[in-house]
């Protein structure tokens, strides 16, 4: 068991993508029995459906990137990992933020605010130091992003500490538009990078690669720091509608040369791009859903389960295995998984259209997020808490 614990606490992906995990499945469980038994709810400083969203966006999503840039920033800059006692303390005070929002009703909203806030600070400074060795706009560009993150947690906590009376929902979906913005920057560069490795490795002819289109990329990559500025900004969800509306036609002009029909033979690479569509459908209905067409909710949970879940699970699953010395070939589990975080995106989003069922489909919904959870845990499980892989 010492072994154990200190392999998980050795490497940044360990520990945070197995937090993801598990906490992904516990807070689906919660949503699936306060849908079932409303009575069950706990006494928060908020009611059951704002806890649920903002621990999706602030508590499990925050514990997926903070497995990705522990392990990719170093990667990209040469720097040394991050030493076992600052990842045993980041995700102490992860954690820390996690019982604080479950313990809120107990709390003064104030220490909630100041223990749940405290993690992506010290993750943020971190990966700022092993940035600066190599200090490269594409990739400096993320401190900002994590930086929008946090400020959207912060409105969030402004209305629960009565600092303001309107500022929740904007903080919601500036914190889950920033998430997508980060991964429309971060999948539109690993995605089209990966298939293009892949189809090298099979032997494709070079003209099949896939081609990624400078000035999409360029657009693709000024419309998504946009997205969330013009929350934070104005306030306007109209000018946010708009922004993302196009920034989903962009994704759909970027993918269109990525080869996704190929990359459906290796399901590991295919989850990538199926994340990326989700976001391009999100964006595009999200837009419609505010400047007055369809239903808002439902397209947020298309960018927070399809888009944010789906892409999370696809590079979690694909660091561990890489990172593990394993072979990049998703076991037959992980693979079930991708898909039902597609088909629980779905029902969200066709559930919200029914007059009757809605209920149905929530559950549905949920028991599909909570199999793919526990399917990528029993997946990954070897890889996150077991010793390397032996090279052949």
């Amino acid at each position: 068991m010492p072994a154990v614990i200190t392999r998980i606490f050795g490497e940044g992906f360990r520990v945070f993508f197995l937090s993801a995990g598990l906490y992904g499945l516990f807070v689906g469980l919660v949503w699936g029995l306060w849908l079932t038994v409303p009575y069950m709810a706990p006494d928060y400083g908020m009611t059951p459906p704002m806890w649920h969203a903002h621990e999706m966006i602030f508590g499990y999503a925050t514990a997926a990137l903070g497995g990705f840039f522990l392990t990719a920033v170093p990667n990209w800059t040469g720097a040394p990992d991050a030493r076992a006692r600052f990842i045993a303390l980041a995700a102490g005070i992860w954690l820390a933020g996690r019982m604080a929002m479950w313990f809120s009703g107990m709390l003064p909203p104030a220490m909630v605010a100041v223990i749940d806030l405290a993690f992506l600070p010290i993750l943020a400074a971190k990966i700022a130091t092993q940035l600066i060795r190599r200090p490269k706009p594409q990739n400096m560009i993320f401190l900002l992003l994590l930086s929008l993150i946090w400020i959207a947690d912060l409105l969030t906590h402004f209305e629960w500490t009565g600092l303001t009376d309107d500022t929740l929902q904007s903080g919601l979906r500036m914190g889950l538009l920033t998430l997508c913005a980060m991964i429309a920057i971060l999948g539109g560069r690993i995605t089209p990078a990966f298939t293009r490795n892949a189809m090298k490795r099979a032997g494709a002819s070079e003209a099949d690669w896939p081609v990624s289109v400078g000035a999409l990329n360029k657009a693709g990559m000024g419309l998504s720091l946009i997205l969330p500025l013009s929350i934070l900004a104005s306030g306007d969800w109209e000018i946010a509608g708009a922004v993302a509306l196009t920034l989903g036609v962009v994704q759909i002009l970027r993918m269109a040369r990525w080869r996704t029909i190929w990359a459906a033979r290796e399901p590991i690479l295919l989850a990538l791009h199926l994340g990326l569509g989700m976001l391009a459908l999100g964006l595009i209905l999200w837009g419609l859903a505010v400047l007055g067409l369809g239903n808002e909710v439902a397209a947020l949970h298309v960018l927070g389960i399809g888009c944010v879940g789906g892409m999370t699970l696809a590079v979690m699953s694909r660091a561990a295995l890489g990172h593990s010395g394993r072979a990049l070939v998703a076991p037959g589990p992980m693979v079930v998984a991708y898909g039902l975080m597609a088909a629980a995106a779905l029902s969200r989003w066709i559930g919200a259209e029914l007059d009757s069922g809605y209920l149905v489909a929530m559950l549905l919904s949920d028991g599909l997020w909570v199999t793919a959870f526990a399917l990528y845990l029993v997946a990954m499980w070897p890889a996150l808490t077991g010793p390397r892989a032996k090279q052949d």
